[in-house]
């Protein structure tokens, strides 16, 4: 069976076989102009017939768990939480509980002298792939799915790189002594590349074998996922940076993206499984990347949720965007209870919203020690502090967690009872049924809010953390659906038959009630956000029903890896990285040594200040401390050492 968790065994059978090479797959200078050892001997024999050449695509396959680019929710081996959630933190989706903050709010981003995402070996590994098809014994038809499979990743690989640095050095094939002109040259302008990438992926879904090399493999329908993320990127890119000639992207993500919708017209029932669960033939899995039980590359995310170590929350401002049950914001739903005039606890804030909340951050209750020794619970007098057990399911045994996705009450990897949530890092003393506790150490948050997304009650968690295999999936037709909503928006095609076709479709395994787009006016979200052409400082309002198409991309995919992509590219960074951080509504006599925020200052009431109840204090507001998000941040800089080899390069705005 061909899934690409096999990828460790292909890599030790292909770098034995190109050692001898001197390839440099792991030189410390990861640059493309490096220029290696004549290897033709050793291509022969690597790339002679189809099996070789499939043997060596294994190693390409390592390019979705690469740190370097990583975007799969949970696959980073390091023991570290927020990794998989940094592209969203840096948005200003999610947070960090400890730190100074966003670094991109409070313009803490440091100068590169390296790294930073400019690495060229990779491409170098696939040109040499495609550098040897024509002289290989394969068949035309062979030859034209090995290019394709090759296209492919060097695109994907690049769609990285443009997204990153936007102009960087095109390289389609093994470069030799006489490529001085490229290696040490400028780099290629980024509307050149892209179209490189797009003409790459239109040949690929053309010539690729329709089912790929098998299960889990690429295949036409993983190409065709590229092309509607990529082209949605690079026309909404084109189009709100000024770049021009945004339409053929977008035309090009509702073909591709169309063609999928139709070969995957059905989405897997429940919306918590695709992080949490084995996708081998789940609905609407396009490509996953698979973890088995003793693999050494298990991920380590569902352990680390339920440790001391987990410090990714959602900030207040992100929980606001959240729909009610009844598909209406919270500023004008008749569903929502919470107020400051009344009913202010996290139940309120909790109750009948769009339940995807639930399963992306961790929902209050109480219960009560049974035996003292957390292997037991029951639940209090109180109705309230049931309430969403009930909507969750009951974990029955701490000791014990049985099946299933996410129960409460929680427990740590150790099976240790969480009493009650929110359980605040900082909080006060507080009483259940007559008994004092104080906060648990582990699985606790500043803000309330504690993000359990990749959390579930069946993968063993113990000590050694590196037991998890809950599949994560790489492309999914979520995704997909998100991508064609907003690219028939902006080609102005946009009407209720896609609403439903897209948006509502999510919504209703969701729980959500449809959009109806004739009722989405300038009134529907009075808090809606703007987005920022350059040189305009005050924003722009954006359109009420792309807002609305927005809202479902951010709630859908929240902590998949999409968010610093989407407010680059929208450029709506501003709006979301300078939003002051903030946690939940409080009282002070539930705080130790957290304090309330006074919004009237940006700053902390500090511990003897006048205020009673408020939002908890995190960080101060980056514009009142004359921050705030810097234009030069919209692409990375080019790393200092690479200007230095190649003085032709040219450093991105604002980072000379």
């Amino acid at each position: 069976m061909l899934l690409f968790n096999l990828e460790l065994v292909m890599k030790k059978i292909i770098y034995t076989m190109l050692a001898a090479a001197a390839i440099g797959f792991t030189s410390c200078n990861d640059s493309f102009m490096e220029r290696y050892p004549d290897t033709s001997l050793t291509e022969q024999t690597v790339f002679s017939n189809y099996n070789t050449f499939k043997t060596y695509a294994w190693g390409l396959y390592g390019v979705f768990t690469n740190t370097n680019i990583l975007r799969i929710p949970g696959t980073n081996g390091a023991y570290a939480s927020a990794t998989s959630y940094t592209s969203d933190i840096y948005a200003g989706y999610l947070m960090r509980r400890q730190g100074d903050g966003n670094p991109y709010a409070f313009q803490n981003v440091s100068s590169s002298s390296s790294g930073n995402g400019w690495a060229f070996s990779f491409v170098y590994r696939v040109n040499v792939m495609l550098a040897n098809i024509d002289n290989s014994g394969m068949t035309d038809a062979d030859k034209e799915h090995w290019r394709s499979v090759g296209y492919f990743f060097r695109a994907y690989y690049y769609s990285e790189l443009i997204a990153r640095f936007g102009d960087v050095p095109w390289v389609d094939r093994v470069l030799g002594d006489s490529d001085k002109e490229i290696a040490y040259g400028t780099s290629t302008p980024r509307k050149e590349v892209a179209d490189h990438v797009l003409n790459d992926l239109i040949y690929a879904e053309e010539h690729i074998k329709e089912e790929g090399d098998g299960e889990n493999t690429i295949n036409v329908h993983v190409v065709r996922a590229l092309l509607s993320r990529f082209c949605l990127f690079e026309g909404t890119w084109r189009k709100y940076h000024a770049l021009g000639d945004e339409d053929k992207y977008f035309d090009a993500c509702i073909t591709y993206s169309k063609k999928l919708m139709d070969s995957y017209p059905e989405l897997n029932s429940d919306w918590g499984e695709m992080l949490t669960s084995d996708l081998k033939g789940m609905k609407g899995i396009i490509l996953y990347k698979e973890y088995v039980e003793k693999e050494l590359t298990n991920y380590v995310l569902t352990h680390v949720e339920r440790t001391s170590t987990h410090n990714v929350e959602m900030p207040q401002h992100i929980i606001d965007m959240y729909l009610c049950k009844d598909g209406k914001t919270i500023h004008n739903s008749s569903e929502y209870e919470w107020s400051q005039d009344g009913d202010n606890s996290m139940n309120a804030t909790f109750r009948n919203r769009d339940p995807r909340m639930y399963h992306t951050i961790m929902p209050p209750y109480k219960v009560k020690d049974g035996k003292g020794d957390y292997s037991t619970w029951s639940y209090t007098s109180d109705p309230a502090d049931r309430e969403y057990i009930d909507i969750m399911g009951a974990n029955e045994s701490c000791s014990n967690p049985g099946i299933g996705m996410k129960r409460l009450p929680g427990q740590n990897w150790s099976a240790s009872l969480v009493r009650r949530v929110p359980n605040l890092q900082g909080g006060a003393q507080y009483t259940i049924e007559g008994k004092k506790y104080g906060p648990h150490a582990y699985v606790a948050s500043r803000s309330g809010y504690y993000v359990w997304k990749n959390w579930d009650n069946w993968e063993e968690n113990y000590n050694n953390a590196q037991v998890n295999t809950a599949d994560k999936p790489v492309f999914k037709i979520e995704e997909v659906l998100l991508n064609y909503a907003e690219a028939m928006f902006e080609t102005n095609q946009f009407t209720q038959t896609i609403a439903d076709e897209t948006i509502n479709k999510l919504r209703k395994r969701a729980g959500v009630a449809d959009m109806v787009v004739a009722q989405i006016d300038g009134n529907f979200d009075p808090k809606r956000g703007k987005y920022y052409p350059k040189g305009n400082d005050n924003g722009i309002l954006v359109d009420p029903v792309l807002w609305e198409i927005r809202r479902e991309r951010i709630i859908e995919l929240m902590g998949e890896g999409f968010g610093f992509y989407d407010v680059r590219r929208w450029r709506m960074a501003p709006w979301f990285v300078n939003m002051q951080q903030k946690g939940m509504w409080i009282s002070k006599t539930e705080l130790s040594s957290l304090t309330l925020l006074n919004e009237m200052t940006g700053t902390s009431d500090g511990a003897n200040g006048s205020m009673t109840e408020g939002y908890i204090y995190l960080f101060n507001d980056p514009l009142k401390e004359g921050k705030g998000w810097l234009e030069k941040y919209y692409l990375y800089q080019v790393p200092l050492e690479e200007i230095a080899l190649n003085p032709n390069l040219t450093q991105n705005p604002g980072w000379e």
